[in-house]
């Protein structure tokens, strides 16, 4: 497919489509963000609530999502990838704005809707380091350069949305 312009398809200097690239880029930050929570976790005793263990699912999913749009050739395709990967994007900026307006003012977020979630995947029992909740919201509401992780955790997944975005409207 050439561009619009009528000429060769827009390629990065490695020779990789734009969109490819773009889809890369927001795979990696999905996948850095994850990485980035289990060395707070472990490494700084960082523990997570359910509402930290959602995001990383999502992210998760997110990235796995982005994955495909790196071989997605057509430019419908690349737009379906990126319409999913940006659907759970917003699911995640939900997750991170709920966790930090209402859940890190909680006492407890035992039975709520992040914690039915996590629960319901059973991963918190077959994958118990990365994904079992083990603070409440309130003592998972940390701060990192000063400012709360659900709120960096937000602007990742406001990143990544972006990079979808650029990625599913690429020419390539």
């Amino acid at each position: 497919m050439s561009s619009p312009s009528g000429s060769a398809p827009v390629r990065a200097r490695n020779g990789l489509p734009r969109s490819a690239v773009l889809f890369m880029l927001a795979d990696g930050l999905a996948f850095a963000a994850v990485a980035g929570a289990l060395v707070s976790q472990h490494a700084f005793a960082m523990e997570p609530c359910p509402w930290c263990i959602l995001q990383r699912l999502i992210f998760l999913l997110a990235g796995l999502v982005a994955s495909t749009g790196i071989v997605a050739r057509s430019r419908g395709a690349r737009a379906a990838v990126a319409g999913v990967a940006i659907a759970l994007a917003v699911c995640g900026i939900a997750a991170a704005l709920w966790q930090q307006l209402v859940a890190a003012k909680s006492a407890s977020c035992n039975l709520t809707l992040a914690d039915r979630i996590v629960g319901a995947t059973q991963l918190d029992r077959l994958v118990p380091d990365v994904f079992e909740a083990r603070a409440s919201c309130a003592d998972a509401a940390v701060n990192l350069l000063g400012v709360p992780y659900a709120i960096w955790s937000m602007l990742a997944f406001v990143v990544f949305a972006l990079l979808c975005a650029a990625a599913a409207r690429s020419s390539d």
